[in-house]
């Protein structure tokens, strides 16, 4: 295997969903890109906050409560969200849930490309 590539088999082993908590495991950051796997506990929230660059979440595992601005959205495994930078936004698992996230740092300040 290529030694320059970054290979992750199964996202969901890769972190323990703690019963009551919330767990995050940074596994790739480059100057482009930061990649964080979270694990939460079901009833567990990552309060409303925002990000100074473009983000994408997605859900992995388990089933969540999305609130993206004015937006609330019932995300399951599979669901994919691109937040431009400064959304507002909040996570509640409904169910214990594996979401990856990644930052995109070489975005920062721009705009949606045309």
């Amino acid at each position: 295997m290529n030694s320059k590539c970054t290979y992750i088999a199964d996202l969901a082993k890769q972190v323990d969903i703690p019963v009551d908590g919330i767990l995050s495991r940074t596994l790739y950051t480059d100057e482009q890109v930061k990649v964080v796997l979270f694990g939460l506990g079901a009833g567990q929230e990552l309060s409303e906050h925002a990000a100074s660059m473009p983000a994408i979440l997605h859900i992995v595992q388990g089933e969540a409560h999305l609130t993206l601005g004015d937006d609330t959205l019932e995300a399951r495994a599979g669901a994919w969200v691109h937040m431009p930078p400064q959304l507002q936004h909040s996570i509640y698992a409904k169910t214990p849930v594996v979401m990856l996230l990644l930052l995109l740092k070489s975005a920062e300040g721009q705009g949606r490309p045309q």
